[in-house]
Parts: structure tokens; C-alpha cells; sequence
């Protein structure tokens, strides 16, 4: 519906930035190891692997219902995509619980931290999830369509923060040998969510 349009290319652009989750969890490797660290990273990330994916599918689907404008659409498509990200983020925080700390200096700090963080993404995507939910996407009038893209504006611009906190939430865990141990991992390395139905 006309209106909405470039709002939703917005809430797209948000996450079209790329998978947060996924790029910051993707690092940079190194020749030189430590093999308790390498495979407890791997341990970590073959458990979340699914979630990274879920993570990257739930924000491909928003960025692909961004371009018809269809109200009901991105209503229904926006509150599955955001539930789907809490579930993510919720797995991959238990994932990380299982796995232990990551030995290396402050590894119960680095784990407790990123937990904590991850479970407040969870619940920022929750949410989002009752705010698209709660969102009318059949009053057709012009105050209605209005009202929905305004709406819509304000998902995108919480989500926007969403992103940034999350690339945060996980900075300890792709700084220093930790984050060469996860980038060395290919099942912590999933193909990002495209932009280009953004641009």
C-alpha cells in the first residue's frame, strides 16, 4: 500500500547492514592456536550454527517482503521474522551456557557478559514482535495507512538499535583469541542477509 513502502525499505535497510550476529560472530583467523580454545569454538559453533542460520532466513524475509508494500504481508512476515530472532538469540545464549567459558584470561566474564546480552537481544526482538502484532494493517483510510507506516517507522528504527547493541552484545566474543578461534569455524560463518532489496 502506498506508504508504507519506503518505511519497510527502511526496516530493511536496518538489517540489510548485514547479519550483525553473523558477521560480528564470523572474525578473522590465524595461523597460531591454541587447540583447547579451537575446539571449544568449534564446539560453540557447530550447536549454533542452525540459529545463525535461522537468524540470517527470519532477516532475509523481512528484506524481501520490503519491496511489494503489501500491509499484511509485512505485518505477518515482520512479527514471524522477529519471533524467530528471539528464538535465535535465546539458543544461541543457552549454546554458549553449555559450552562454558572459553579458556582463555576472563573467559567466565567473557561468557557471562555475552549471555546476558544476547538474552536482552531476545527480548528486544520479543518486543518488536508485539508491536508489529499489534499493528492495523487493514484500516484503509488515509489516517490508517499513515498510522500503520508510522508504526512501521518506529519498528525500523528500534531494530536499528537492536542491530548496533547486538554487534556490541558480542564484541568480547570476536576480539583477541577468541575471535580468532570462532573465525577459524565455518559453521559460524553463514551467508548474510542480502541489501540489495534495500538499495
Amino acid at each position: 500500500m502506498e506508504g508504507t513502502n519506503p518505511v519497510n525499505k527502511k526496516l530493511a535497510a536496518a538489517l540489510s547492514g548485514g547479519a550483525v550476529l553473523v558477521m560480528a560472530l564470523s572474525g578473522c583467523s590465524s595461523d597460531d592456536g591454541n587447540k583447547e580454545l579451537d575446539n571449544w569454538a568449534k564446539s560453540l559453533c557447530g550447536q549454533i550454527k542452525p540459529q545463525l542460520e535461522k537468524s540470517v532466513k527470519a532477516q532475509q524475509a523481512i528484506i524481501s517482503t520490503a519491496a511489494d508494500g503489501n500491509r499484511e504481508e509485512i505485518k505477518k512476515v515482520d512479527s514471524a521474522s522477529f519471533q524467530a530472532s528471539a528464538d535465535a538469540y535465546t539458543a544461541i545464549a543457552a549454546a554458549l551456557e553449555k559450552a562454558g567459558p572459553p579458556p582463555v584470561d576472563d573467559g567466565k566474564k567473557i561468557q557471562t557478559d555475552t549471555v546476558k546480552e544476547l538474552e536482552k537481544a531476545s527480548k528486544a526482538y520479543e518486543d518488536l514482535k508485539k508491536q508489529s502484532d499489534e499493528m492495523d494493517a487493514k484500516d484503509d483510510s488515509p489516517e490508517g495507512v499513515k498510522k500503520f507506516s508510522d508504526d512501521l517507522k518506529k519498528i525500523a528504527d528500534e531494530l536499528g538499535k537492536i542491530q548496533d547493541e547486538g554487534a556490541d552484545a558480542l564484541q568480547s566474543l570476536t576480539e583477541g583469541e577468541v575471535g580468532e578461534a570462532i573465525g577459524k569455524q565455518p559453521d559460524c560463518k553463514v551467508e548474510s542477509a542480502s541489501p540489495s532489496a534495500a538499495n
